[in-house]
């Protein structure tokens, strides 16, 4: 018997034609200061099943016991730790963990609880920020707080709700360290639900995956020796084989083939890939080489103290359909190079050019998509996709440009939601729409600013290997803008990696010369995929803490 024994948990939601059975025959022991990662796609209980540790909810059917007790509700023994902070925002950091302090331990003295509060806040490396409100800290440090009032109960389980998975890359990853750090200096059990498969391994004793289903797979032992590295663990054998077991699993119970060849894609000539009349006589067809030029851009922002340069001498040069990764930390100026790249943001100085002419304004040539996929909530899947494609393709008939519609949503995994409307959808799906949206106007160039960045790990996992099908068919030249390493060598032909801003720039340029079409679960295979991933990882580490090194010599293969 463990410190938290599950035996044939049944629970599920809901009466009669509307019930979904959520968790299914869970049975399950944690080990005394065990670290137990739970991993699954949304939707598929992990939530449910901590509420049941936490006493919020009770079991359908089934026992749950607690040191061999039943839970039968909340309780200081067992501490929770949300995706949302849940901070109390009239209260100073200190503050927020005395009230923990005081609703567990509110007999001893004054002084004890003082100590014990700036013991706890030390521990997360919040000392020098003990007297701030929420309003005053970043989502990082508003998490580090809710970890320190979690730990301050001093609980026998800790219990961790996906409390990463709000924060950026960077964030995260830095977090995911300071846990472990914490986990290892007292040992105390702790049950992580995650949906990320590094931070899992990077953390675990064990790794459980929660299938669809509601069912639990086999238990994972994860036997990389502690303390671990996140660094080092990229160049560690048992971490390589452990991630690509994991993800092939994934991928197979959660990743299934959703796409099906049921339609084809009419013949008809969309405007943009007609020659202009004033340039008709000049060039036949599009240019391949320079597709996309941007040449010695600058963006700079008049502020209060003077100009600041956002962006500075930003040279690049773009092969028609070539597949372009942007990546950098958080404030590089990443997106403002997207955004004059679609026309929506002014260049202050140097140019863009797309297919020999400069890029002046908006313009359904260069389709869009972003992290929030800005669908008219009021319209059907089809209706969203639909908006714009009269004018892109104006000599087709209603019926082909519909079927141009329903061909991409198709190709998207939306086949069977095309008239559902879109405020009842979820955000990968909402994201689905706007790629079917940006597909449907056959571009000539595609920009993604941080099109997953909303959606969870696999989720994304799911999405990305839906861009690269649809992609793979028209090999539309496109610019993903990505703060994931894995995401940004899974799509491109080139990895952009610029510097930390003001006055960021390109400081290097990676060519993958992987084989297409890509798989993740081929990539995790590649020999060479863990030396790029590498040489994109040892860049940002340089640039981790607002670094400006001197730039490293370009790889500039299309100039």
């Amino acid at each position: 018997m463990g410190i938290l024994d599950f035996k044939n948990i049944n629970k599920g939601f809901g009466e009669g034609t509307h019930r979904a059975e959520v968790l299914q025959d869970i049975t399950l022991s944690v080990k005394e200061g065990e670290f137990l990662a739970i991993l699954g796609f949304s939707g598929t209980g992990k939530s449910t099943l901590m509420n049941l540790v936490a006493g919020l909810e009770v079991p359908d059917s089934g026992t749950l016991t607690f040191r061999g007790a039943p839970i039968s509700g909340p309780g200081p023994d067992r501490g929770l730790v949300f995706q949302s902070y849940s901070l109390m925002p009239w209260l100073t950091v200190r503050g927020n963990i005395m009230l923990a302090i005081e609703a567990v331990h509110g007999k001893i003295p004054k002084a004890e609880k003082t100590a014990k509060a700036d013991h706890y806040i030390a521990m997360v490396g919040l000392a020098h920020a003990a007297h701030r409100r929420p309003a005053e800290l970043s989502g990082g440090m508003r998490q580090r707080v809710a970890v320190a009032r979690a730990l301050a109960m001093e609980p026998d389980l800790l219990l961790l709700d996906e409390p990463l998975s709000a924060l950026d890359a960077l964030t995260r990853a830095n977090l995911a360290d300071e846990i472990l750090e914490i986990w290892e200096a007292d040992k105390k059990t702790c049950i992580l639900i995650t949906n990320d498969v590094d931070e899992a391994i990077l953390l675990a004793d064990r790794i459980i995956v929660l299938n669809p289903n509601g069912t639990l797979a086999d238990p994972v032992a994860v036997n990389i020796p502690r303390p671990r590295n996140r660094d080092a663990m990229n160049h560690d054998t048992g971490f390589k084989k452990l991630r690509a077991q994991i993800t092939q699993y994934l991928m197979d119970v959660g990743i299934a083939a959703k796409v099906t060849e049921t339609r084809h894609l009419p013949d008809v000539t969309p405007i943009h890939q007609t020659i202009p009349a004033v340039v008709k006589d000049a060039r036949e067809g599009m240019i391949a080489e320079r597709f996309l030029d941007f040449s010695q851009l600058h963006k700079v922002y008049p502020t209060p103290k003077g100009p600041l340069t956002v962006v500075e001498n930003f040279d690049l040069k773009v092969n028609q359909g070539e597949f372009i990764s942007l990546i950098g930390h958080s404030g590089c100026g990443k997106s403002t190079v997207l955004t004059m790249a679609a026309g929506l943001n002014a260049i202050s100085k140097g140019a863009i050019k797309l297919d020999g002419r400069h890029v002046e304004g908006a313009d359904p040539e260069r389709a869009v998509v972003f992290q929030s996929p800005n669908l008219f909530p009021w319209l059907t899947a089809k209706q969203n996709v639909a908006i714009g494609v009269e004018k892109v393709y104006p000599k087709a008939s209603q019926a082909e440009r519909q079927e141009v519609v329903e061909y991409y949503l198709e190709r998207v995994g939306l086949g069977d939601a095309m008239d559902r409307d879109a405020h009842s959808m979820s955000n990968g799906m909402k994201q689905r729409v706007g790629i079917a949206r940006a597909f449907a106007l056959s571009p000539k160039l595609l920009l993604l600013d941080e099109p997953f960045g909303m959606l969870d790990s696999l989720t994304r996992w799911e999405l990305q290997e839906v861009l690269m099908e649809v992609w793979s068919r028209t090999k539309v030249t496109a610019v993903c803008v990505t703060h994931d390493v894995d995401e940004a060598i899974l799509l491109a032909d080139r990895v952009v990696m610029m510097t930390n801003g003001p006055q960021a720039t390109i400081g290097r340029i990676t060519e993958v010369k992987l084989p297409r079409p890509r798989t993740r679960k081929a990539l995790l295979a590649h020999p060479d995929y863990y030396n790029y991933r590498q040489e994109v990882l040892d860049f940002l580490t340089e640039y981790e803490h607002g670094a400006k090194p001197a730039p490293k010599p370009k790889n500039i293969a299309a100039e």
